[in-house]
């Protein structure tokens, strides 16, 4: 079926052999002379069925034929993986308290439960085992005081820093990820370092760490540079939005208070147990009538405050938190960055400078006529340190090389700032409509259990 002098397919060939593949999934045996048969009449047809396998594996290859450029886009992110996490009921230790989490990897297809310090020895292997990658940080650590609120808080602080591993697309595929995702037994912690403590980091053992010179422009340094300060800017701007976002969310909390208390105390005048006395006005039933619908009008306003919960919850969900994803994810790339100054630039500053230093000493003994035999010490130490240094800076070219992909990772997860935003008009909409539809419930209800007298008045 290939050309022989090309070697390539040719289209009339690829008809043939999809017709031949639509033969035999006819029950026909395929053969050229079957081709012969049909050749006045239309080829048929073969079913392909599902192509996603297959699209999948050509993204694949085409990513890795650059390892310079991610080329992947927000959706394609969130298809590696999806994660759930939900508290399981407290379980009562010898002291205290503990608290479990279902962790769901649609990835995996898998249920696992975890504890609180499973993910933090999670976290200290992947940082070991990925120094120049986005590690997020996990919800810090409490001993006491934890209520639901708390709880709650650290769950949703839980799932984002999974869902940010899981997702990542070279820290998802480690085995470690999948053990942690995976692993059925007990005391997850201790086995998880027990088995992973002594894997080396990434750099020993990527292939493409002795390529890191090719990988890495001239001008990395500068675009590194250039790079650091506008998501510096980009984590201000968003700092900025989610503040806004929380108090919006707030806000509604707090007028679904408001609306609760306000039908208390409605049901409260309507349940006042004193009769109407002769030192009312003329011994007016008015109040007697308008308490017979204050309980119908606290059931409206009970209902308001439903809706405006539920409006908190989706500001919550939609907005806030994915404000918050994309916040640790911008709090990991500057953790990353320092660790790159801190790590490999100032081992190679350090090395660099014994050189020097062995240098200078080599001048000074040869001014001074030291012996051959320390002059040559010295010759091979400064051999031993130039071995160093070239791997120092091997190391620091695949740390800026890294560097760069977490770069254009960062930028492809800004596309939540848009569906945020969209989000954010999605939710108001909704929840001022429903509330728009209540208030308008609430108007009649008032007005039947208004005297007919005020009724009048008021509409005149």
């Amino acid at each position: 079926m290939v050309d022989n002098k090309t070697g390539c397919v040719t289209r009339s060939v690829l008809y043939k052999a999809l017709a031949l593949v639509a033969m035999a999934q006819q029950g026909k045996q395929p053969s050229d002379k079957l081709l012969e048969n049909t050749e006045s009449q239309e080829l048929p047809v073969p079913t392909l069925g599902d192509l996603q396998d297959v699209v999948a594996l050509a993204q694949r290859l085409q990513r890795s034929s650059d390892p310079t450029n991610l080329n992947l886009s927000y959706s394609e992110i969130c298809d590696l993986d999806t994660l759930e996490i939900n508290l399981v009921p407290e379980k009562k230790g010898i002291f205290l308290k503990h608290v479990e989490y279902q962790v769901t990897s649609k990835r995996y297809n898998s249920i696992v439960y975890r504890r609180f310090n499973d993910f933090l020895a999670l976290h200290e292997l992947l940082v070991a085992r990925f120094p120049y990658r986005l590690i997020p940080k996990p919800p810090p650590k409490k001993i006491v005081g934890a209520d639901s609120q708390f709880l709650e808080e650290r769950r949703r602080s839980l799932l984002r820093f999974v869902t940010l591993i899981a997702r990542h697309p070279v820290v998802g595929q480690d085995p470690i990820c999948q053990f942690f995702f995976t692993y059925t037994g007990e005391e997850t912690q201790h086995k998880i370092r027990d088995t992973f403590r002594r894997m080396p980091d990434e750099f020993a053992t990527s292939d493409l760490s002795s390529r890191a010179k090719e990988l890495v422009p001239p001008d990395t340094l500068t675009e590194f540079g250039n790079a650091r300060d506008q998501i510096r800017v980009i984590y201000t701007g968003i700092s900025r939005l989610k503040h806004i976002a929380d108090c919006l969310a707030t806000r509604s909390h707090n007028y679904a208070s408001d609306m609760a208390e306000l039908a208390t105390q409605l049901t409260n005048l309507a349940n006042e147990a004193h009769t109407t006395t002769s030192w009312a006005t003329g011994g007016s039933t008015i109040w007697q009538e308008m308490k017979k619908g204050f309980n119908i009008i606290s059931k409206e306003f009970g209902l308001l405050s439903s809706k405006a919960e539920q409006q908190a919850g989706r500001e919550e969900t939609t907005v806030c938190e994915r404000l918050n994803l994309l916040l640790d994810l911008l709090v990991a790339h500057r953790l990353l960055c320092e660790r790159h100054e801190k790590g490999v630039s100032e081992d190679h500053r350090r090395a660099l400078s014994t050189m020097l230093t062995l240098k200078k000493r080599q001048m000074q003994g040869v001014i001074r006529g030291t012996d051959a035999d320390t002059i040559e010490q010295l010759e091979n130490r400064m051999v031993a340190q130039e071995s160093v240094i070239a791997s120092v800076e091997l190391r620091n070219l695949f740390s800026l090389h890294c560097l760069h992909m977490e770069t254009q990772l960062i930028h492809a997860h800004l596309e939540i700032l848009a569906t945020v935003l969209q989000s954010l008009v999605s939710v108001q909409i909704h929840g001022h409509a429903e509330l728009s539809e209540v208030w308008k419930s609430i108007e009649p209800t008032i007005m039947k259990c208004l005297p007919e007298k005020t009724r009048t008045n008021g509409t005149s």
